[in-house]
């Protein structure tokens, strides 16, 4: 790669090389939308939501920057068809009446080198809560495919029944069936579109 082909997908910023300004995609062919939930007091269950799009915003200024999200609550999976179904029921997800999780930032809390606070409302059935996402930022560059990528991670953390989902069962050893935090986990490229 030519520096100036090099120059004209990325760009330094504070000691990074990131993204030109414009508009990514999430690719679908390289993300994970995951969650991690604790089981009966000893155990995590992990899973991960296999549709979901989202599109970034990088800004000239990358403080600036923006994120919506949505993801389909149909595609839950965590490996046991049964366990699915009663996600998508109504004691959580209740799919059928709310097909999607949304996510709309709001803006930048912070950052530190590559690592970023992202400020921004979560919707899950309906009810929208603020979160804060801890991004990692991966890098950018271009693919061999001529495409303008970068990478990312993030993660957050986040209270099940303050968004409605209360269900649960209480063990006759003490503690419930199912943790009320919720681990958010995200992986994920963004392909840039203009």
């Amino acid at each position: 790669m030519t520096s100036s082909a090099e120059s004209a997908t990325t760009r330094t910023w504070e000691g990074l090389t990131i993204p030109t300004a414009g508009t990514y995609l999430l690719d679908q062919a390289h993300k994970r939308v995951g969650f991690v939930a604790r089981h009966m007091m000893v155990s995590k269950v992990r899973g991960q939501f296999r549709e979901a799009e989202a599109t970034i915003t990088v800004g000239e200024n990358p403080l600036e920057s923006s994120v919506t999200a949505t993801i389909q609550a149909t595609s839950i999976d965590t490996g046991a068809d049964d366990r699915d179904n009663h996600l998508r029921s109504g004691d959580f997800l209740e799919s059928e009446k709310y097909p999607t999780l949304e996510f709309r930032s709001t803006g930048v809390k912070s950052h530190s080198g590559n690592e970023f606070v992202l400020t921004g409302d979560l919707t899950i059935r309906d009810v929208t809560k603020q979160v804060d996402l801890e991004v990692e930022f991966e890098g950018a560059g271009r693919s061999p495919f001529g495409q303008d990528i970068f990478g990312f991670t993030a993660s957050t953390e986040i209270d099940r029944e303050d968004f409605g989902l209360t269900w649960n069962v209480a063990l006759e050893t003490g503690g419930v069936l199912v943790g009320k935090k919720i681990k958010i986990e995200i992986e994920g490229e963004a392909i840039r579109q203009a």
